[in-house]
């Protein structure tokens, strides 16, 4: 089934744009940034991450580590045969306890992939602080979760879809609106 494209939302210019303004919302916040680290949520939160990491380093000439992050275990919505399956690798490479990590994402929807990730991220140590970054923040939360960085807040439909795709992955930086064949 093609889903159906409803919206260009943001192309490169505008991700990017959204990326450095977050970064130095970032770099505001947190003036010592030798305790900070960035884990991405795989798939699409690492190359975000990445991207952080190297503006800053840019910006501020600090290198800030970035982890990867698979949660896939830690899900609430899969059963454990399916999950085996789908499992991938954590690769944190620096430990996490008593820093302020920074946890990336593309989207925030109901709030369950990022309880996942503060789920798995405590077992690896205890952060001093735990951030949220994501590029869309698309309501409809069933969690009393919040981000403390949006790129953008962009209402939707339950039945929309809403897809990042990364030049890392997909060749391309754009972020669309989808919906199912036959909806209207």
């Amino acid at each position: 089934m093609i889903e159906k494209i409803k919206a260009r939302v943001m192309d490169s210019r505008k991700i990017k744009r959204a990326i450095q303004r977050m970064t130095t919302e970032i770099l505001e916040r947190n003036r010592n940034l030798k305790n900070l680290v960035i884990v991405g949520i795989r798939t699409r939160g690492i190359y975000l991450g990445k991207r952080i990491s190297k503006l800053i380093k840019e910006l501020e000439k600090r290198d800030i580590p970035v982890g990867v992050l698979d949660i896939t275990l830690y899900r609430d919505d899969f059963s454990e045969s399916e999950a085996q399956h789908m499992v991938k690798k954590t690769e944190i490479n620096f430990s996490v306890a008593k820093k302020d990590v920074l946890l990336v994402d593309d989207v925030l929807f109901t709030g369950r992939t990022i309880r996942a990730a503060m789920d798995s991220l405590i077992d690896l140590g205890r952060p001093k602080t735990i951030q949220l970054l994501v590029l869309i923040d698309r309501g409809h939360r069933e969690l009393p979760i919040r981000a403390d960085y949006v790129g953008k807040f962009l209402p939707t439909s339950k039945r929309e879809v809403v897809q990042v795709q990364l030049k890392e992955i997909d060749k391309i930086d754009e972020v669309l609106i989808t919906e199912p064949p036959g909806m209207k």
